[in-house]
């Protein structure tokens, strides 16, 4: 994936269309990934050409749009995880735990939001690696590693070496798009684009992968308002 580099650098997908005519980009409201849409035929050195020309619009675009509204975390705080509303309250112990729709998180609330967050990414890791060796089995294939970040730009990635990367925060989608996102990276082991051969090794191990890309555009964003430090 292309970076402009500069002050914040900036990650652009590329999409080979064949209805492109020309070079275009596109800036998402939802959550501000830049896309630029190229000819099938057109060369990588003509795009980023193409990217390196319209920088300044790009980045006026980018700096124009409205923030999100962060959600801070602390006592009575709900949050979701794996789906579920809960409420985060103190606790005594040592571990986070979920008990009877509440968050019971030990410590004081200055580190609440840390702790917590500490403890999402645990769940979102194993989560993530169960799916992603489930899926990778389905498909015949095996991935070299895995890593989770905080990225807002993708939810998950394939290297061509193998190596899977995905957003933690899907730790608070419903565990079912959390799936879709292991195996949409999966197939990736496969077919490493997005052709028409590649659509059908995510259809044969997620049928329903349509209903969750669509969840996630529709409500991704409020995964990113939580803010789990100041």
């Amino acid at each position: 994936m292309p970076v402009l580099p500069g002050s914040p650098p900036v990650e652009v997908h590329l999409k080979r269309s064949a209805r492109a005519r020309r070079f275009s980009l596109r800036v998402s409201r939802l959550d501000g990934k830049v896309t630029l849409s190229m000819p099938v035929r057109a060369r990588e050195g003509e795009a980023l050409a193409f990217l390196k020309g319209n920088e300044d619009w790009l980045r006026q675009t980018l700096s124009a749009m409205p923030g999100p509204t962060l959600q801070a975390v602390g006592p009575g705080s709900v949050i979701c995880v794996e789906g579920d509303e809960l409420v985060l309250a103190p606790a005594t112990g040592r571990g986070v735990r979920a008990e009877g729709g509440l968050l019971l998180v030990p410590g004081s609330p200055q580190t609440m939001g840390p702790r917590v967050a500490a403890w999402l990414k645990v769940l979102a890791r194993d989560r993530l690696a169960t799916a992603s060796t489930r899926y990778a089995g389905l498909v015949g294939r095996q991935y070299s590693s895995l890593a989770i970040r905080d990225t807002r730009s993708r939810w998950g990635s394939c290297s061509p070496d193998g190596r899977l990367m995905y957003s933690w925060r899907l730790i608070m989608a419903p565990p079912t798009v959390l799936d879709y996102v292991a195996a949409h990276e999966v197939a990736h082991l496969v077919e490493l684009n997005h052709s028409a051969a590649y659509w059908k090794v995510v259809t044969s191990i997620c049928p329903d992968w349509k209903d969750h890309r669509a969840w996630l555009k529709t409500n991704g964003n409020s995964l990113h308002r939580v803010r789990f430090q100041d």
